[in-house]
Order: structure tokens, then C-alpha cells, then sequence
């Protein structure tokens, strides 16, 4: 395909290139088509192909912007290249990771394995023993802040340097590591039982001996080990043998690739057909498995057995393994261990958990940054005004510690105290029960979010199909009308009863005459009903599973058949949900599928009789096909029918013309039900040889083997008799349409990445209202190659305001060749769904849109294919459902139900991102405050680097004093719950993050240098006689400030916010009593003490409030008109 394409016109190449030899550009330019492709970027429209005058074609970079290297090139920073370049050859070197590699495994027999595999053992933890100290200190002194305040507290310790006691820097500094390591030991222990109680699960593993008990983290790659019901896969293993009689089992996959349904595996037949399993031992066999893959859904190996002559070969295919972290749900199985521990396809596709930053805390961390600069710079300032007098070093050191307090050490104490608050007030809160933060660092991001990427499969629906329409063309049956189809159908079987009875030639002779007279006589709705309803339940992939066989010998089994049939413990189990719903449809209007196995089916009618039908061909359903079909012989009458069903735009050209089938599937599609096509095709004994032949001879091709099975059975796929129409209703969980509708209006972009069919998915999209009934959806076709996805991607740049569906392996191509070209198109999309996603590319994604829109991302899902994209996500949400709690217990917040998600971003994060941000800041301006005084008070004393406020006074001021009506911001509020959930756009202004950004520190910043100044030119001009009246007057002045100032902050007032304030008021009247160092009691006991005080702290808060009063008038917010 990309030959065919011009996508680059190279005759033009020596007239734009001239200074290159002719034998180096036919070089580049013909024998190296794609990497002229590469540098060519994607055009509007398809006409920049043709376009000769386009300068695309480049030769290699390198090779044109290579300079000579030399001293001036080393010089202007070619040094730093190299020091760069050496230091990733040490990591490079450090971390090396051991190749991957295929293998030859000897069955039983580990020892004979050439290399050394890795331990099978499962480690989630991210410290040892002797990383945990240094790895936790790392990760908080990596900030600014905390490494700020450590340095701080160092200088403390030279005695030339000293300004205040020791224990007002180290204290607070003390706290914060101990808590934070506690935290962080907890953790650790949690993360390393969970471990231990995964490795140490028993198996029974085969030797020469019988059977020995083994750890799941001592399994080597060559043990044969036997795995119950019920339980765990320990490794990757290829699948030998089963006790299930048909040779198969099923296994549940819902931890790896988030699928509840069961799959069916099949034992190699070399090994399932030996007498006993001791035989295994007897046999010289060996399994050929290509190297470990990332890719859960395929697989390439070969079995062969040496000892018999001539050897016998068996290819291995997908259906042939049992992966790791999967569950047996049927008999007993042996497997022989082919992969263990980080080469297990469920390991290669985990992610490990990062340590998560929210944004606001690199916001903050970025203001304090700006803060230390203006310390630094008014420390020099002092100086240079001293006029650098001698030591003028130690003086400007002096000033710096002296003006530490404009980074106040409280900010991460109090930020970390209020994260908790959120997380409790989270888990208090009766509107979303059952919910858990995990992650109590990063509950503001869930204020920040834009796009929302989505698991499908129990995320948005229950994974619970219903049977809700049949339609057979001119008459249309609901869930309201089944009973009439039930009355239909044990009309027909009686006939079809008493005929038999009567000595008729079998079950289908209505039928078959029906069959003959088709293009002359209009069938009648029961026959039609008859058929319809037949093929649903004969054309599928569903076994029918007994609970009490499993507790049952052979002999029994056989026996109490025919009573286990009328049993209420018959569970269906397939591949598909979608096929077990149409089944349970048939058994529910009387016609019950029995018992089946890899040759045979059995069905009930409504009389209790037993219809039995041989199994001649299976075509299983693929994505490329998009149908399944079925050849049965009648056992009673010997007919041979083919049956086949499937996606609408599959079976329309099989089937015969109709005029009503394109119309009904999109009216169901648009009632959000999955439809299926089902149509039938009656063959003659001579036909059904002939097909036989020609397809058992395309199986055994060597070369495009699939082209050539897809063509035989093509052959069949002619004019085929359209029998009726179904419609399956995914369920959604509770309230998803109105909760995806209102992310939509809060401006979150949601994706939905996915492991199911690209029909199902889009099915949902629609149903779900992910896509609104007035979008277009554009289709990503399947490419393959870079030419492909060139067109297909200038196709798609010419659509607007539509939803994007795409593979998993058309994005994969597309990201190698286009990254920065998809993401930016898919961005513009108001939905993407993502469909045949791996975990791996579910994970991929996150990061796509983390790296290209620099927007916080959140994950949602509920399986253990979830967990990647949910710990690379910003923000990881993870639901409890039916399949486990694998990515609940991985996520940084557990909720129960999707619709839950509405309030946990709307209310909760909203509150914490705005009570953080004003926190913060409130924080920062309190040491501004202070701050100025001391750069004020120094200035006026000839720029001495004296404290101002000494001892408990500074301790006192920010934790007694002021911590409690700072630290009540946490439970300010904007807007009342009821008002984010009615108007979800309020959301989008928090993305823009305008609560916390330069401007508004600026804000915070011009108010404390004013208040500051106030505060001490006030004291100094007022004070009489002493300097100590001056500490006095200035210092409580500066507390009712700090007090009146978190009164003026605050938008709704609650009872503890209120008690908060007149607690500390009542602290620090209470402890001037026993202040007599610093405050003389006589003089703040008199009138123009207090006189003083209060004209102060009006002059300083009084202007504020009127701005305020002013702003609100003229300018209010969006969230106060809405409230007024």
C-alpha cells in the first residue's frame, strides 16, 4: 500500500540538494522510501501527495548537521553532553535488564533448562530494608521546601550563624519526616503480607515420586503442576492435560485481561490421550515456546514427542496456555511451566506504582522557589545598605535565616493535615458510600482533572446482557411479547412430538417441506418463529456446566444425566456474554441447550423431549470476520444445516436481499441493543464433502493458510436465508447517562479504552450516551503499515466535532510513526473509544496525554487489567465489582458505583483544590507578614540582623496563635454541594487553576508587604519610651490581624471556624500573663495600649475589607451569582 502512495516526489531532490553527490542520493532517495516517510509531516488533505513543489523529503539529520568537533565545541558546553552521555552508560550499564529469549522445556525435567529464569515470585513492594531510610528521605527532600528548611535548621548548628533556639526549626521539621516515614512504614508492611500470602500458596506439583507440595515462589520453568478448581494459575504454563473428558477446560481471565467470561482452553492431544498421568514421565517430550511477549492474546510454540517413530509435532497456539493470575473454573488441570515470575504475561503487562505529586503541590513548590529568590535578593539589599561592612558573608547568611520565615515550615504540616481532612470527609460523606482513599496526598487533583479515561466491561455496565428484541422481518417481538413466541414454540414441538410419535420420519419434516416450498409459499410466523428461534440456540459457543458433576465419579456422571438436565444448577458458560444471554433466551421460551461437548449438542423442547445434533464444523467469531457459524447434522433425520450469525455489516451481503435489515438494525442500535444477524443454510451430503475437503485442504497449507480457510468458507456464505434479528442490552450501571453528561458539561474529555469487540464498544458509546445522538462517530479503519495510517489519518483531520473509535493495533501504528499527530487529533475529539486495548496500551495512553497535553488525567476501572492505566494516571480510581478488587486495592480512591464519580469530582474535589490553594497561600502570606516587619524593624535599627520577636513569641505565633483559625480553611466552601452538582461548568474554571497562580500570590503578596508595614511603622511610631512597648503594640496587633484576615477569607462560615477564632484569641490573652519577657504587664493593661492595638490593626485590615465589599459588588464570581 505505502509503495503505491507518492508520498514523496523524488525527482525533485537534486535541485534542492545540490551539494550532495548523485551516488548518495539514489541512495537515500530510492532504497529508503521510509525514511523519507518518516520526516514528512501529515497534510491537510490528500492533495499535498501530488504536490511537486513540497519540500519534505529530507535526507537523515544527522548526517547534514554534522559539525566538526573540537576545543570551542567542548568549550560551549560539549562537556556537559559528555558528563551527560557517560552517566547514562553507568545507568545503562546498572540496569540492564536480561534479554528475553525463546525456550526449550522438557517436560518434568528443570534441570535440563540451559538458562536461568527468573524467581516465580510476586513483589509489589518499593523499598528493602536498606533502601526504605534513604528512598523516603529522597522522595521529601527532592522538593525545594523540605530541602530548604533542612538547610535551615543545619545552619542552626554554627554558633556565628545562630538566631533563635534550635527547637523552633528542628521541631516542626522533626514532625513532618516522622509522620511521613510512619506513613510510608505502614505501607510497606501492607504491600509485603499482601506478597507473602501470594507466594506461599501451596501447589501440587508431579515428579518421578507422585505428587509434592511447592510454594508458588519455588515453581521453575519444566515443573508439571496441578491446579484445582478455583484455583490461582502460580506461572504461565502450556496446558497437558484435564480430568474433564472432552479434553478442555475453562479458565476464568477477569485479572488479566478484565473479561468476566470464561475461556476455553484445550490440553495438547499427545499428552491428554496418554492412559495416566504418571505416562507424562515415561514420554521424551519437550514444548518450543517463543521468547515472553507482552501481547495476552496469542501465542507460537510447538510440542513434539520423541520417543515414538515417526516424532510426533503439535503446534501450540493461544488456546493451548494457562497464564498466570487466570483461574481454573472446571476440573482439575496439569500444566508444564514455561514462564515464572517477571516473564509472566501478567507481570510484563503491570506497571509499578510511582510515587504521585499533585499539581498544587508543584505549584507551591514553584512559589516557594519565587519566595526563596525575594528572600535572597532582600538579604542582599540589607547588605548592600550596611554598605558590605565586614563579615558581610556571615551577615547576608544572617539575614537569610533571619528572613526564613517567608517560607514558613508550617505550609507542608498544615497542606498534609488538611489532605487528611479531605480524605475523612470523603469517606464521612453518606451521598457515596463505601468510598476509601487510598492515596491521601492527592485528593485537590480530583479538582483538576480534564480527561477521564474509562474502562468499559463493569466500569460502565454490569457486563449483564439481556435478550430484549427479536425481529423477524415483518413482526417484531419486546420483552412485553416473548410469551407469545414461548406459545409459538410449544406449538411446533408438539407437532413435531406426535408426529415422531405417530412413526413421521423425524423432528424436522415440517420444516423440510417448509424448506422446499420457500420461494412460493409465504412461510406462516410459527414455522418462521420455529427456525428463528432453532438456530439461536443451536448457533453459538455456550457449554452448559453442572455444579454436582463435579463432585460426581464417571459412573454417576452418565447416570444422572438425564436428572441434572431438569437441575436448577445449570450455569451457561462462553466466551462471549452476548451468546449466553440468547441462550438463556431459548431456554426461557423452552427449548434448552443440555449438555455439549467438542462434537456433539443436545437440546430439550418444551415436551421434555431430546433433540441431538453432531457438531461437524465450528468457524469461531474473530474481529476481522465479525461473525461466527456452525455446521450441525440432525442425528434423527441426518440433515446437514449451516448456520451463521453475526455484525449487521458482515452478514448483509451474505444473506438474501431484504428490504428491512439495514433500517431495524439502526433503530436498534439507536435503543442502544447489540444486534446480531442470524441466517441459515441447508446442505446436501455431496455439498457438505465438498466443503469438507476444501477446507480440511486449506488447514494443512503451509503459506496464507487464514486467506485460504476464509476463502473456503466463503464459498459457503452465499445467499443464505435470513431467519431474524436479535437485540441484547448490555446493562449500564446505575445513573451512567447522567453522570458521563455531566463530566461532558464540567469540560472532562472521557475516553474509553477497552478489551471488547470494536462493534460492542461502539454499541456502548452510544447507549451510554458517551456520544450524543447528534455526533458523527468516524470508524479508524484497521492499518497496518505507515502508508496506511498516513491516509487514514489525513481522513480523519478533514471530519469535525466527530467521536473517534479506534483498534488497539491500528493506534499502535499509529503512535509508532504519527504520535504527536494522533494525540493532537484525537484531543479535538469530544469522545475517543479505544477498543482491543491490552493493558499495556490502556497504561500507554495515560501517558500519551499526560506527555503531549501537560492536563491531569484520571483512570477508572475495576479489573486487574486496569491497574496499569490507573497507577500511570494522575488521579487512579478504582471500582469494587464483580471482578475483584484487584484495581480497587491499586487505586489512589475506591468507590462502589461509577455514578459515585459525579460527586467525588464535582464536590470533593472541587472543596479540596480550593481549600488547599487558599490554605496555602494563607500560609505563605502569614509569614510575609512577619517577614516585612523584620526586614521593617532591621532597616529603622541601622539594618542590624537582630530577630524582631524571639523564643515562644515565634513558636506561639504560628501554632497556638494562629494555627486554628488557619487550619479551619479546610472546611470553607464557595459553593453548596447541591449548586456543583446542578451546575457541573463551575468545573471548568478549576482546570484553569486561577485559585493558586502567580497573580493571586502576587495578590497575597502586596497585601502582607502593606499590612506588614502598617503593623511596624504603626508600633514604632506609637510606642513611648520602650523599646519593649514596641513588641507589645505590634505583635498583638499582628495576631487580630492574622485573626480578622481569616475572617475575611472565608466564604461560608462554619460553627468551628467560629470557635476557632475566639479559642486562640483566648490562648494568647491568656498566656500574656505569663509573657513578662517579652510584654510589660502594666502598659498592655492601660488604654492607649489598647487605643493603639486597635487603630493598627484597623488601619490595616480596614481597606482590605472594603476591596473586598467593592469587588464582590462590581465584579462578582460566577459561583456567587449563582448562589444569590
Amino acid at each position: 500500500m505505502a509503495d503505491s502512495i507518492p508520498l514523496n516526489p523524488m525527482r525533485k531532490i537534486p535541485r534542492i540538494r545540490p551539494h550532495y553527490n548523485s551516488a548518495r542520493l539514489s541512495r537515500y532517495s530510492l532504497d529508503d522510501e521510509p525514511s523519507n516517510l518518516d520526516e514528512m509531516p501529515l497534510m491537510m488533505s490528500e492533495e499535498g501527495f501530488e504536490n511537486d513543489e513540497s519540500n519534505y523529503q529530507t535526507l537523515p539529520r544527522a548526517r547534514v548537521n554534522q559539525k566538526q568537533r573540537g576545543l570551542s565545541w567542548f568549550l560551549m558546553g560539549g562537556w556537559r553532553v559528555l558528563c551527560g552521555s557517560c552517566c547514562d552508560c553507568l545507568v545503562h550499564v546498572c540496569r540492564r535488564k536480561k534479554e528475553l529469549k525463546a525456550r526449550t522445556v522438557w517436560l518434568g525435567y528443570p534441570e535440563k533448562c540451559e538458562e536461568k529464569f527468573p524467581k516465580n515470585s510476586i513483589k509489589n513492594q518499593k523499598y528493602n530494608v536498606f533502601t526504605f531510610v534513604p528512598g523516603v528521605l529522597y522522595q521529601q527532600f527532592k522538593f525545594f521546601l523540605n530541602l530548604y528548611f533542612l538547610v535551615v535548621a543545619c545552619s542552626q548548628f554554627v554558633p556565628s550563624l545562630k538566631i533563635g533556639y534550635l527547637y523552633t526549626y528542628w521541631a516542626p521539621l522533626a514532625f513532618v519526616l516522622t509522620v511521613t516515614i510512619m506513613r510510608e512504614a505502614v505501607d510497606e508492611v501492607r504491600r509485603y503480607r499482601r506478597d507473602k500470602e501470594m507466594n506461599s500458596q501451596l501447589y501440587s506439583k508431579l515428579t518421578v515420586r507422585g505428587k509434592v507440595q511447592v510454594k508458588s515462589s519455588d515453581i521453575q520453568v519444566g515443573d508439571m503442576i496441578i491446579v484445582e478448581k478455583n484455583q490461582r494459575i502460580p506461572a504461565d504454563m502450556i496446558f497437558l492435560r484435564t480430568s474433564e473428558k472432552n479434553g478442555a477446560c475453562f479458565i476464568r481471565t477477569d485479572q488479566l485481561d478484565g473479561e468476566t467470561d470464561w475461556k476455553l482452553k484445550v490440553a495438547v492431544g499427545c499428552t491428554q490421550r496418554l492412559p495416566a498421568v504418571g505416562d507424562l514421565f515415561s514420554i521424551r517430550a519437550y514444548v518450543f515456546a517463543q521468547k515472553p511477549q507482552l501481547d495476552i492474546h496469542s501465542f507460537e510454540g510447538n510440542f513434539t514427542r520423541e520417543d515414538t517413530d515417526p516424532q510426533i509435532h503439535e503446534s501450540l497456539s493461544i488456546e493451548n496456555t494457562l497464564w498466570a493470575s487466570t483461574v481454573v473454573a472446571s476440573g482439575t488441570v496439569i500444566g508444564v511451566v514455561i514462564y515464572t515470575g517477571k516473564e509472566t504475561r501478567s507481570v510484563l503487562n503491570t506497571s509499578y506504582a510511582k510515587n504521585k505529586v499533585g499539581l498544587l503541590d508543584l505549584e507551591l513548590n514553584r512559589l516557594t522557589k519565587a519566595l526563596f529568590l525575594a528572600q535572597v535578593v532582600l538579604s542582599v539589599v540589607m547588605v548592600a545598605l550596611q554598605g558590605f561592612v565586614t563579615p558581610w558573608f556571615r551577615n547576608l547568611v544572617r539575614f537569610i535565616v533571619l528572613f526564613s520565615y517567608i517560607i514558613p515550615i508550617s505550609l507542608r504540616v498544615n497542606l498534609d493535615m488538611g489532605k487528611a481532612a479531605y480524605g475523612w470527609m470523603i469517606m464521612k460523606d453518606e451521598n457515596i458510600p463505601g468510598t476509601v482513599v487510598r492515596t491521601s496526598t492527592i485528593p485537590e487533583e480530583l479538582g483538576r482533572l480534564v480527561y477521564l479515561l474509562t474502562d468499559k466491561t463493569g466500569t460502565l455496565t454490569q457486563n449483564e446482557m439481556v435478550f430484549k428484541r427479536l425481529h423477524l422481518g415483518t413482526v417484531s417481538y419486546g420483552t412485553d411479547t416473548m410469551d407469545e413466541i414461548q406459545s409459538h414454540i410449544i406449538q411446533s414441538y408438539a407437532q413435531v412430538t406426535s408426529q415422531t410419535s405417530s412413526g413421521g420420519t423425524g423432528s424436522s419434516t415440517p420444516s423440510r417441506k417448509t424448506q422446499t416450498s420457500g420461494p412460493k409459499i409465504r412461510k406462516s410466523v410459527s414455522s418462521r418463529i420455529h427456525e428463528a428461534v432453532k438456530a439461536i440456540a443451536l448457533c453459538h459457543n455456550v457449554t452448559p456446566v453442572y455444579e454436582s458433576q463435579a463432585n460426581a465419579n464417571g459412573e454417576a456422571e452418565s447416570a444422572e444425566a438425564d436428572q441434572d438436565f431438569i437441575d436448577d444448577n445449570r450455569t451457561y458458560q462462553a466466551s462471549s456474554p452476548d451468546e449466553v444471554a440468547l441462550v438463556q433466551w431459548t431456554e426461557s421460551i423452552g427449548l434448552t441447550l443440555v449438555n455439549r461437548d467438542l462434537n456433539s449438542l443436545q437440546l430439550k423442547t418444551p415436551s421434555g423431549h431430546i433433540l441431538s445434533f453432531h457438531i461437524l464444523q465450528i468457524f469461531p467469531f474473530t474481529s476481522e470476520s465479525k461473525r461466527m457459524g456452525i455446521i450441525v447434522r440432525e442425528e434423527s433425520t441426518g440433515d446437514i444445516t449451516f448456520y451463521m450469525k453475526g455484525a449487521d455489516v458482515a452478514m448483509a451481503s451474505i444473506v438474501q436481499y431484504n428490504d428491512w435489515l439495514e433500517e431495524e438494525c439502526g433503530n436498534m442500535a439507536r435503543e442502544g441493543l447489540r444486534t446480531l444477524v442470524v441466517a441459515k443454510k441447508c446442505l446436501s451430503e455431496e455439498q457438505y464433502q465438498d466443503f469438507e475437503s476444501r477446507y480440511n485442504q486449506a488447514k494443512l497449507s503451509i503459506h496464507d493458510r487464514a486467506l485460504k480457510v476464509a476463502a473456503a468458507v466463503e464459498s459457503l456464505e452465499r445467499e443464505m436465508e435470513l431467519l431474524c434479528l436479535t437485540g441484547v442490552e448490555d446493562q449500564l450501571q446505575a445513573d451512567v447517562r447522567p453522570t458521563l453528561e455531566l463530566l461532558r458539561n464540567a469540560g472532562i474529555k472521557i475516553w474509553m479504552l477497552t478489551g471488547d469487540k470494536l462493534e460492542t464498544a461502539t454499541c456502548i458509546a452510544k447507549s451510554s450516551h458517551l456520544v450524543s445522538r447528534n455526533q458523527d462517530i468516524h470508524v479508524f479503519r484497521p492499518v497496518s503499515n505507515r502508508g496506511e495510517a498516513h491516509l487514514e489519518l489525513n481522513a480523519f483531520r478533514r471530519k469535525h466535532d466527530c467521536a473517534l473509535v479506534i483498534s488497539g493495533d491500528s493506534l499502535e501504528v499509529c503512535l509508532r510513526y504519527y504520535e504527536h499527530e494522533f494525540v493532537e487529533l484525537a484531543c479535538q475529539c469530544p469522545a475517543v473509544v479505544c477498543c482491543r486495548c491490552s493493558p499495556t496500551q490502556k497504561a500507554q495512553i495515560v501517558t500519551l496525554l499526560q506527555q503531549h497535553t501537560a492536563n491531569r488525567t484520571c483512570a477508572i476501572g475495576d479489573g486487574g487489567n486496569d491497574v496499569s492505566m490507573i497507577q500511570a494516571a494522575d488521579c487512579g480510581i478504582g471500582i469494587e465489582g464483580k471482578e475483584g478488587k484487584q484495581a480497587s486495592l491499586a487505586a489512589d480512591f475506591s468507590i462502589t458505583q461509577f455514578k459515585h464519580i459525579g460527586r467525588l469530582l464535582m464536590v470533593h474535589g472541587r472543596n479540596s483544590y480550593k481549600r488547599s490553594a487558599a490554605l496555602g497561600q494563607f500560609v505563605m502570606h502569614r509569614g510575609m507578614i512577619i517577614s516585612t516587619m523584620q526586614a521593617v524593624f532591621s532597616s529603622v535599627f541601622y539594618f542590624a540582623s537582630i530577630p524582631l520577636y524571639q523564643g515562644f513569641l515565634m513558636v506561639g505565633y504560628t501554632t497556638i496563635y494562629t494555627m486554628f483559625p488557619v487550619f479551619s480553611l479546610v472546611l470553607d466552601q464557595d459553593v453548596k454541594p447541591e449548586m456543583a452538582l446542578l451546575y457541573p461548568e463551575l468545573y471548568k474554571d478549576l482546570t484553569k487553576g486561577r485559585s493558586l497562580s502567580f497573580k493571586t500570590f502576587l495578590i497575597w503578596v502586596l497585601i502582607s508587604v502593606y499590612q506588614g508595614g502598617i503593623l511596624m511603622y504603626g508600633g514604632l511610631v506609637l510606642f513611648e519610651s520602650e523599646f519593649v512597648h514596641v513588641v507589645a503594640i505590634s505583635f498583638t496587633a499582628l495576631i487580630l490581624t492574622e485573626l480578622l484576615m481569616v475572617a475575611l477569607t472565608i466564604r461560608t462560615w462554619h460553627w468551628l471556624m467560629v470557635l476557632a477564632e475566639f479559642l486562640s484569641l483566648g490562648f494568647y490573652l491568656a498566656s500574656l500573663a505569663f509573657l513578662n519577657e517579652y510584654f510589660d504587664l502594666s502598659f498592655i493593661t492601660t488604654w492607649p495600649f489598647l487605643w493603639k492595638v486597635s487603630a493598627i490593626t484597623l488601619v490595616s485590615c480596614l481597606p482590605l475589607y472594603i476591596i473586598k465589599y467593592l469587588k464582590r459588588k462590581f465584579s462578582p464570581p460566577s459561583y456567587s451569582k449563582l448562589s444569590s
